[in-house]
């Protein structure tokens, strides 16, 4: 802010993204594409930008972690402005957003897209026993995931989720089909319990692709446990608690398999012995979205961005529109449906700014998990909203995406990436 004969003057712009990450950027090059006149800052802290979609190999020791990580300021849309700053709050009713270092910012049009944080702490124990050297997490740290899966020697390895929701839902049984393969390259496979923990009710929502994937548990011996929510750990006796959220809590001694070592304490909580971990850490929204009036405030997505589900502008603030993983929106939380979601924010802002309507484009809900099941294979589920199929009508039409294929593991190899860095975040994809 300057200050001019005593006033403050802050420092304003027409169309302010909080975000420089995938939907951001995105976002930002769609717009400048649309009219190279539009007056555009990122607010953004960050120097690099990574390509988080890969860490998954990057854990499996598939892909080096130094080829998912570029400079920030190489994806700054040329024109747009790049405050290299953070966001401390956003007061919508003042079309006002506060800064840690830069002071305040106004806006005529708000894009709130500053993702999600990692929130270890919400799990007791989780913190403590991430500095273990058999706990690990793609989503924190995916080099370390290989050293630990390179160390194994056998015994329980254990695949679990938080009940918050996370970023790609299906990131933690990718992990755990390629570990499960590892094990059997290097050996260990025979003496190993490979037990995947969810607190879901099955091992994934759409029909199509949980049956390819119930096959693959079952073919390869993975001890599949729902309704399994991790509740602590703790890392000196290397052992982790769940509890049974089931309401029919008599099927949770029913269930137990003495052979891996479940223990039951008390009518629902269960705990488990392990030699490795993996995780998804709990995950919410910033703290300066989940404390303004433009998250929800009760209700399940409390902290999460309160938008349409298809036009993706606010419900009660018209000027902000938001996407990605900070909204709150009943569709898994992937860069696929960043790439959905773009053109129906872009679209929508900026029929906004020049008719003052929107221009009737919708998000269905769109998104797409690539379930890499090994060094080789890949189930592309591809979804939209109340868990329905939405596979390309190109590549279904060759390609049987239920199923696992080698065509579509080289498309999550090398496709997507290409696609990511050379396409989407130039705003032609």
């Amino acid at each position: 802010m300057v200050n001019i004969k005593g006033k403050i003057a802050m420092n304003h712009t027409q169309i302010l993204i909080i975000g420089g990450g995938t939907a951001g950027i995105t976002v930002a090059a769609q717009l400048r594409k649309k009219d190279k006149n539009l007056q555009i800052a990122i607010l953004e802290p960050s120097e690099k930008h990574y390509y988080q979609p890969a860490w998954t190999l990057v854990g499996a020791g598939n892909f080096k972690f130094e080829d998912t990580e570029r400079e920030e300021a190489k994806y700054i849309p040329s024109g747009v402005k790049w405050i290299k700053d953070k966001a401390t709050d956003v007061v919508p009713e003042n079309n006002l957003v506060k800064t840690e270092l830069s002071g305040d910012f106004t806006y005529d049009y708000l894009v709130l897209a500053p993702g999600l944080v990692m929130a270890p702490e919400l799990l007791p124990g989780l913190t403590e026993a991430l500095k273990k050297d058999n706990v690990c997490s793609n989503y924190i740290d995916p080099k370390k995931t290989w050293k630990v899966l390179q160390n194994f020697k056998g015994g329980n390895a254990i695949f679990t989720q938080p009940t918050t929701p996370i970023k790609c839902g299906g990131a933690p049984q990718k992990i755990m089909y390629m570990a499960e393969e590892h094990f059997r390259n290097i050996k260990v496979r025979e003496k190993t319990n490979v037990i995947f923990a969810t607190p879901g009710t099955v091992i994934f929502g759409v029909p199509e692709f949980a049956k390819t994937l119930n096959k693959i548990i079952i073919d390869r011996d993975i001890i599949l446990k729902t309704y399994y929510a991790p509740i602590k750990i703790d890392s000196e006796k290397q052992e982790i608690t769940f509890k049974y959220i089931n309401s029919d809590v008599q099927e949770c001694a029913k269930n137990l398999k003495p052979s891996i070592g479940e223990e039951l304490h008390g009518e629902t909580e269960i705990k488990l012995k392990y030699d490795m971990l993996h995780l998804a850490p709990p995950q919410q929204a910033p703290d300066f979205v989940r404390n303004s009036v433009v998250s929800l405030q009760d209700g399940p997505n409390k902290g999460w961005v309160d938008v349409d589900i298809n036009t993706l502008r606010h419900k009660r603030f018209p000027n902000i529109f938001s996407l990605g993983d900070v909204a709150a929106l009943p569709t898994a939380k992937t860069g696929a449906a960043i790439r959905k979601q773009a053109p129906v924010v872009s679209g929508n802002l900026y029929h906004l700014i020049k008719k003052g309507t929107l221009n009737g484009e919708i998000y269905e809900g769109y998104s797409s998990c690539p379930l890499v099941t090994g060094y080789s294979k890949m189930v592309l589920a591809e979804f939209k909203y109340n868990n329905v199929r939405d596979s390309d009508p190109l590549i279904s039409k060759f390609v049987d995406t239920t199923k696992e294929q080698y065509s579509m593991w080289l498309l999550k190899r090398y496709g997507l990436p290409f696609m990511y860095w050379d396409l989407m975040l130039k705003g032609r994809a």
